[in-house]
């Protein structure tokens, strides 16, 4: 696992073997950020990353200049490595919340330009994500929304949907509130 872009590209991420994630591969994130970037950059974007793991879309968010990071799991053991490697990058605008994401967003307050959600692709709320987070009002007027899920199973409409890309099993469902 490496960062792709940014003040940190190439740079390879060692997390703990014993993690309950499974991070989303350099191949789909490079063509994700290949696909963002051509939308506006994340300079002085405040971001959100849902279902975090072992913070590989937070570290790729903070290498590409986002102003602040909010990086949500359940498990403790990814948030402390999340903590620990943005401790030994100096990266401070990667901050971490210990919470069950789909109780989170229930009673979230804070509204995001950029969300990344990259649930367990066995999560039953897993269609209503995107309706569920945006009926919240998490996500700012122009913000984006991208949610990774398996390539099989189908998205809840939603009037904000943009497009699907996939990339093998996986597949990434765009979002943007107008």
């Amino acid at each position: 696992m490496r960062i792709i872009g940014g003040k940190f590209g190439g740079l390879r991420l060692t997390p703990p073997q014993n993690l309950p994630v499974r991070p989303t591969t350099d191949i789909a994130k490079e063509a994700l950020f290949n696909i963002l970037e051509n939308k506006g950059a994340f300079e002085d974007c405040a971001c959100l990353d849902l279902f975090a793991g072992t913070g590989n879309i937070s570290f790729e968010l903070a290498s590409r200049g986002a102003a602040s990071i909010e990086a949500v799991d359940i498990h403790f053991k990814c948030l402390q490595y999340i903590k620990d490697t943005a401790t030994k990058l100096k990266i401070d605008v990667i901050k971490t919340r210990k919470a069950d994401v789909i109780k989170f967003i229930g009673s979230a307050k804070d509204s995001y330009d950029f969300i990344f959600a990259d649930p367990p692709y066995d999560l039953s709320a897993l269609p209503q994500l995107a309706n569920a987070i945006i009926n919240q009002g998490m996500l700012k007027k122009g913000g984006t929304m991208v949610i990774e899920h398996p390539s099989t199973r189908k998205m809840d409409d939603s009037s904000f949907y943009l497009e699907t890309r996939k990339y093998g099993y996986s597949s990434f469902s765009f979002y943007q509130f107008t």
